[in-house]
């Protein structure tokens, strides 16, 4: 039972499982920003700008459609933000500012009102202020430095929230945990437990994935009291066994659960030197020979003579396996081929991802 495991191996099911409907929603505006020391859009190069910038001035009663505008401190740019949950109107969220054209920095810039928008369609919050960036370009005539990313910025509580999103979660009668690691022995270990602490069998896992929770009589029109009950229940998590390899970084991560069956593992560097030493032969004075040149290759063979065949005992645990892996010498580039070696001849009782 639950009692008896390791209380270091247990998770809370507030780690292990979301709440469906208590999620964060994306936003995204299209928005201009004003102030730039001239790093900003070229109008001729970027219509769109000079098309908003335009229809802006419009707006505030200034007609611009004859004008030759030339400004460098204006960038058009996009705004995106995500929407928490049970943000309430009147609340403000960080908001990032992101160049669309061919703007060079952002640094000073200030972004004027941007209406930030939903999947479907409808403002849910409007986004003004001054950016911060992190990165910064300058350049001279003959030489240039970027450091970081001077075209993002950010800023902080720059969105205030006009639009609530509608969702009771106290008014639900059933409730539907999602794992954010789907698994089968998971999703019923978590049903398991919530059933102990009701004391009825109100939780069924219906997937990996799901757990549906059948919200009992004492606690209808009191959902919070459940959840933070039930968040803080703790069960063992299971995971299927899995080596995931990064080949860009040589990263290797192995879970608690690979194991190996008996096999012989080899490793061995094998090196191949060519040299090229090309010599001049020259004729004799008064000769009618010529100067030719001639080629001079050396080829040298090398074999690590150290590595030896080791073998691998069956099922060992995942201790045993890198301390027999690094007893052959074995670095982070050899072991991945030895891995997908031994997983080719089915000896790996456990599944490879590569990044």
């Amino acid at each position: 039972m639950l009692g008896q495991q390791d209380a270091q191996a247990l998770s809370r099911i507030k780690d292990l499982a979301a709440i469906e409907g208590v999620r964060e929603n994306q936003l995204v505006g299209y928005g201009l920003v004003t102030g730039l020391n001239g790093t900003g859009d070229t109008l001729n190069n970027c219509p769109m700008t000079k098309q908003s910038l335009q229809a802006m001035m419009e707006r505030l009663g200034v007609n611009t459609r004859q004008a030759n505008m030339r400004t460098a401190n204006v960038a058009a740019v996009m705004v995106t933000a995500n929407l928490v949950a049970f943000a309430t109107q009147g609340t403000r969220l960080d908001v990032t500012v992101s160049a669309m054209c061919d703007s060079k920095s952002l640094q000073g810039a200030t972004l004027l009102a941007t209406p930030l928008l939903g999947a479907d369609g409808e403002v849910y919050a409007v986004a003004q202020g001054s950016l911060a960036i992190s990165g910064f370009s300058a350049e001279g005539d003959a030489a240039k430095i970027t450091r970081g990313v001077p075209t993002v910025g950010r800023i902080a509580n720059g969105a205030l929230i006009e639009r609530e999103v509608d969702f009771r979660l106290n008014h639900l009668q059933n409730l539907r945990l999602s794992l954010r690691n789907p698994d089968l022995t998971t999703a019923r270990r978590i049903a398991a437990a919530i059933n102990d602490f009701l004391g009825a069998d109100s939780a069924e896992p219906t997937d990996p994935s799901t757990v549906s929770v059948q919200v009992p009589r004492n606690f209808q029109g009191n959902m919070i009291r459940l959840l933070t009950e039930v968040e803080q229940l703790r069960v063992e998590p299971d995971q299927r066994a899995r080596v995931v390899v990064d080949e860009r970084s040589g990263i290797i991560v192995m879970g608690k659960d690979v194991k190996v069956s008996q096999v012989a593992v080899a490793q061995g560097n094998l090196t191949v030197t060519i040299t090229e030493q090309p010599e001049v032969s020259q004729p004799e004075p008064f000769s009618r020979g010529q100067t030719v040149v001639v080629p001079r290759t050396g080829v040298r063979v090398e074999t690590d003579d150290k590595k030896k065949l080791a073998i691998v005992k069956d099922s060992v645990s995942l201790r045993e396996l890198v301390d027999g892996l690094n007893a052959l010498g074995v670095g982070p580039r050899d072991l991945i081929s030895i891995l997908q070696a031994i997983k080719s001849a089915g000896a790996l009782q456990a599944d490879i991802e590569v990044m």
